[in-house]
């Protein structure tokens, strides 16, 4: 009999329970007794639901207070310096901290997990001791079991993709953090073994990039060591994302079962076993459903895949499974009230999936008899949305066909724009800007909720927006800034803001996802052809215009971090939606040129995550992805700026593809990974406008001028001091009013140092 299996169920509870509870306790509105019996409360909820839904192995452990990553170090005592730890279970205050920042001490690097929209906290070596605090999976397996009768499956990061993802060590210490860890490994699985865990399952996504030789040896003797300790306890080799590097020496390693994903790494691994076959004393967890996406699964065709690796492996050694853990989708479907019927039945989240994997199950165990209703019904969904009219523009099509054979390109070369632009606007050493947004009050979020009720008028509502961008533009001023923006009041999210203005697009009331710790997103749904339907962004871009005599920089989202922030319809290519994308917001970029917008901000936060993981699909995806944005931003006029602002994204890896966007000035996510990315300009040289985030928007921590200052300086090292504006991090949505101000004010005394020191010798 085949079994069933999930990798791993959101957190964040259908209501987002789970981010109410967190950001109760870090206002002090919730105990720390009171706040840890609500999330046990929700994680035994969750694995009760599994249990119902028929799963028959279920992951424990998979449950966080913040981040799978930061319990993984923290589990082994890794905790950078500045946190004074000082021994033990780790405290939630220090816990946090790294998470969150102090207000003595920075938050910890976060980073996209693989590429996904999901933020894991980089773990630092430097200076750490690894000891164990606590044994997390032991712990969660004990839970589960006393108090639901769960056998569960305890989930816990591999050490060789943990340390490939921590950083504060030398190439050269692999092997010495390796063997600094192992035997830390080795007693968690011992205790485990003790206890009686059957099978554990052990994540090593980082199989599916490319390892060097002296990885495959540590990965090697990673698992020997595992298998000589632990003989008795069963473990699962798990990766997802896509198909594993070096096939026929993982299946040769002494595990009993290995995990692959047979969604996104499809046509690789289904080409591994197909030339190497896979071992016969080995269970294969086959991950046949989409944990990322959310379309329901053509049942049919899975049952076909499920039919041909059950010729490779006997079905009481297959495991249906997901293809990742459904951290990434939301949780149910269950209470979308609002979608097109035909969009509605064509969706499965994360509760909807586990009923396609008990299905599944129980058709490759009992015959495909025994479902006969749910694989026609599934068909019939799917072609209902296929031959819908929203899936069907000609328009769109013919349209986009014609501008994407094209070459986009600006008629003018940077240097020569930068030159009239200057003329232009006559700015300052150093401009000063933001990424765009500031902070949204209760207050400004209670409007929106009237408006959106029907208590307020269409009017009333857009008299709020103006005095909120009166305050702003005014503040803006008193502070001196010299490039302003009017704070995107009216938006609730910088993708779904501009989806509910474009037609194809679909949203949900409560299909949140996590973005990283309490931060949650409800990604809209590309499900039809994008099209532009009328200006969405002029009105009040053209109003704060009207406010200042300082240049106001109307702000887009771009297309590929629309795609990549959306769950997007899957009948066509990625790169044709991004063109479809692409086409609409330029017609909006020309719509804000016209009403005299003569700075715009084309954002691509995103482009980074959607890069493959296989090295050999990378080129391919950025020429599309930088063709797009050009598509968006070419039509302009040669003294119309335009700007992009991306977060930190292994800068030395793209940096041809992003100065090929050819944005007149690009800001950088940067102030957690300062250092890093400077090194990047010593090895590459940027010959376009660029704004490094001096401090980080993410703490709540007000940075002093002096961060600022040796920020600023070391940039200047190594960029162009005419070419470099000086910015935060990112936008200021989430931050409250005080700290917002404060720390502009102290980016802007730190400017106007560095301007003091520099107007001389430039």
């Amino acid at each position: 009999m085949a079994k069933s299996s999930v990798l791993g169920y959101p957190r964040i509870g259908a209501d987002r329970e789970w981010k109410k509870a967190l950001e109760a306790f870090w206002a002090g509105k919730l105990e720390e007794s009171e706040f840890h019996n609500q999330l046990q409360k929700i994680r035994l909820d969750h694995l009760r639901k599994q249990q119902e839904k028929g799963i028959d192995i279920i992951p424990v452990n998979d449950f966080s207070y913040y981040d799978h990553i930061l319990d993984t170090a923290t589990m082994f005592g890794i905790i950078p310096k500045r946190f004074s730890y000082e021994g033990g279970v780790v405290p939630l205050s220090v816990y946090y901290g790294i998470a969150r920042g102090t207000k003595d001490a920075t938050a910890s690097e976060m980073t996209k997990w693989f590429n996904t929209n999901y933020h894991y906290i980089v773990p630092e070596l430097d200076g750490a001791a690894p000891t164990i605090t606590e044994n997390r999976p032991l712990i969660a397996y004990r839970e589960a079991k006393e108090k639901l009768g769960i056998e569960g499956r305890p989930v816990i990061v591999g050490p060789l993709t943990f340390l490939k993802l921590s950083k504060g060590y030398d190439v050269s210490e692999t092997d010495v953090w390796l063997k600094r860890l192992l035997p830390l490994y080795v007693q968690i699985l011992q205790e485990l073994a003790f206890e009686g865990v059957q099978w554990v399952q052990i994540d090593e996504p980082i199989l599916v990039t490319k390892l060097s030789e002296d990885d495959r040896k540590r990965l090697k003797i990673i698992y020997d060591t595992f298998a000589a300790k632990a003989p008795n306890l069963n473990i699962m080799l798990q990766t997802y994302f896509e198909s594993v590097e070096n096939y026929s020496d993982i299946v040769q390693l002494p595990v009993k079962g290995i995990g692959l994903d047979f969604v996104h790494g499809l046509s690789g691994n289904i080409s591994s076993i197909k030339t190497y076959g896979f071992p016969e004393d080995k269970v294969l967890g086959a991950g046949v459903i989409d944990g990322r996406g959310i379309w329901k699964a053509s049942l049919r065709e899975k049952l076909v895949l499920l039919k041909e690796l059950a010729g490779v492996v006997t079905t009481d050694k297959l495991i249906v499974q997901t293809s990742c853990s459904l951290l990434h989708v939301p949780v149910t479907v269950k209470n979308e009230a609002k979608l097109l019927p035909e969009l509605k039945n064509a969706l499965a989240f994360a509760d909807e999936k586990l009923d396609e994997i008990a299905l599944l199950t129980k058709a490759v165990s009992s015959g495909e008899s025994t479902i006969t209703d749910e694989l026609e019904k599934s068909e019939s969904v799917l072609q209902s949305l296929k031959q819908s009219d929203e899936r069907n523009r000609n328009d769109v099509q013919k349209a986009v066909a014609t501008i994407s054979a094209q070459h986009p390109v600006r008629s003018l070369p940077f240097a020569e724009r930068h030159t009239a632009q200057q003329k232009k606007w006559q700015l300052p050493l150093f401009p000063t800007t933001t990424i765009g947004s500031f902070p949204q009050s209760v207050e400004v979020r209670k409007a929106r909720q009237s408006w959106r009720k029907g208590e307020w008028n269409n009017e009333q509502y857009a008299d709020y927006i103006r005095k909120q961008i009166d305050l702003w533009i005014k503040l803006q001023e008193e502070i001196g800034l010299d490039v302003l923006v009017h704070g995107e009041f009216e938006r609730t999210d910088m993708v779904e803001f501009f989806g509910e203005k474009l037609a194809g697009f679909a949203f949900t009331q409560y299909g949140w996802v996590q973005s990283y710790g309490s931060r949650c997103v409800k990604p809209p749904i590309i499900f039809g052809d994008v099209a532009f339907e009328e200006a969405m962004t002029v009105e009040e871009t053209k109003y704060a215009q009207t406010k200042t005599a300082r240049p106001v920089k109307g702000m887009l989202t771009g297309p590929i971090t629309i795609m990549n922030w959306s769950f997007v319809r899957e009948d066509i290519t990625r790169e044709q939606i991004a063109y479809q994308l692409a086409y609409a917001l330029r017609q909006e970029v020309e719509a804000l040129e016209q009403a005299g917008i003569g700075m715009i901000q084309v954002d691509e936060p995103a482009v980074r995550e959607g890069l493959p993981l296989k090295e050999e699909d990378q080129a391919e995806y950025l020429a599309w992805a930088v063709k797009a944005f050009r598509m968006t931003t070419c039509t302009v006029h040669d003294t119309t700026q335009i700007h992009t602002h991306m977060c930190y994204c292994e800068f030395h890896d793209m940096i041809d593809s992003i100065e090929a966007m050819d944005a007149d000035v690009i800001s950088i996510e940067t102030s957690r990974s300062h250092g890093e990315l400077i090194h990047s300009f010593e090895l590459n040289t940027y010959k376009l406008g660029i704004g490094l985030g001096v401090y980080d928007i993410h703490s709540p921590r007000v940075p002093q001028v002096e961060e600022m200052t040796s920020m600023i300086e070391r940039a200047l090292r190594v960029l162009d001091p005419n070419l470099f504006w000086i910015n935060p991090d990112c936008g200021l949505k989430t931050r409250g009013v005080e700290e917002t101000v404060d720390s502009l004010r102290n980016m802007v005394k730190a400017t106007q140092i560095a301007r003091e020191k520099h107007t001389l010798t430039v």
